[in-house]
């Protein structure tokens, strides 16, 4: 929305304005608010109420004020809201194919795809901005020029980006048929009781921490998502193995193993932070911990990725070689077991 400036005096703008539905049941602000704003903590709302940041019916209230049917809800901050405009910035990119119509990107863990709440500037899109002019955009993603998909902050590996409206319609319908090919590396918790296998259950946002992604086995909440994996390597207390994605969903790979009780190794959102495997002798705390340094993220690499070229039709297939923290650390649980 547009932003309002409050007053001359005060140099506050209107950042969200709701008015509430008639049909409206009486509910919490903060829950009211959470789902109605992408990207934002209930902390972070609970913060911002309490600091006057959040007015009902031109009047501040706590978070306990139960929201009723017609009441004004405005959102209002000393600093005007961020538009869509990408602020270009000259990062290096690492490019393993470019053609006219397309490129594949090999994505360091610890770079954000796209800008967002709290991290406006060093991202990919920043870094494609720069490099690359008139990138395209899909409808109602705006400010994401190229983005056909994503993924995590710390995750690493393969990204295919657009660079015409036709390459975006095109590749951006393969994803939707489920058709591109996409296999991760991810070392786990724990050895899977099949060495391979499909995992085929709904995810969704957790309903009380809307940051991570949570299973629905009974299907009755969230969407259908399918992951096939295989065993690469027991390792004991930990295992490498593959998923291949069929679709994908927020942080798809690293609920699906959570549910099935095989947290990515160091994954803090989802548990694997934690020591979930093993002995209790110090020095295999202290390796597990000097492991956790080694890769201090979840341990999840985009390998490869296929599809079919939106231009030439012909089938496109790369491959991205293991970062070097994951390597590292997958060498130092070889050594144990050779040593235990």
């Amino acid at each position: 929305m547009e932003s309002q400036q409050l007053s001359h005096d005060d140099q506050w703008f209107i950042h969200h304005r709701v008015v509430v539905d008639p049909g409206q049941t009486l509910i919490r602000l903060d829950k009211f608010l959470m789902d109605r704003l992408p990207n934002v903590t209930r902390n972070k709302l609970q913060e911002g109420i309490k600091q006057g940041f959040v007015l009902v019916n031109q009047v501040a209230v706590k978070s306990n004020y139960r929201v009723r049917p017609g009441d004004e809800i405005v959102i209002a901050l000393p600093e005007p809201p961020r538009d869509t405009e990408v602020i270009p910035e000259d990062i290096p990119l690492e490019i393993i194919y470019e053609d006219p119509h397309l490129l594949v990107v090999d994505k360091p863990a610890g770079m954000v795809v796209h800008p967002a709440y709290n991290n406006w500037q060093g991202t990919l899109v920043n870094a494609l901005v720069y490099h690359f002019q008139n990138l395209p955009e899909m409808p109602d993603n705006h400010g994401r020029p190229g983005l056909v998909h994503r993924i995590d902050k710390d995750t690493s590996g393969l990204l295919v980006v657009a660079k015409t409206e036709q390459a975006m319609t095109h590749l951006a319908k393969q994803f939707f048929d489920h058709s591109i090919e996409r296999t991760y590396i991810a070392l786990v918790w724990g050895v899977p009781e099949e060495e391979a296998g499909t995992i085929d259950v709904n995810l969704g946002r957790s309903p009380k921490d809307r940051r991570v992604t949570v299973a629905f086995p009974d299907g009755d909440m969230g969407r259908r998502a399918v992951t096939h994996y295989q065993m690469l390597k027991p390792l004991r207390y930990v295992s490498l193995i593959s998923c291949k994605l069929e679709t994908g969903r927020t942080h798809q790979i690293r609920a699906h193993l959570k549910y099935k009780g095989h947290p990515l190794f160091n994954d803090a959102s989802y548990g694997g932070d934690k020591i979930l495997k093993g002995t209790v002798f110090s020095k295999y705390k202290a390796f597990v911990e000097n492991c956790f340094k080694i890769i201090p993220r979840q341990a999840l690499h985009a390998h490869s990725l296929g599809f079919t070229h939106p231009h030439s039709g012909e089938r496109m297939h790369f491959e991205s070689p293991w970062p070097e923290d994951l390597s590292k650390v997958v060498e130092k649980w070889e050594n144990y077991l050779n040593y235990t």
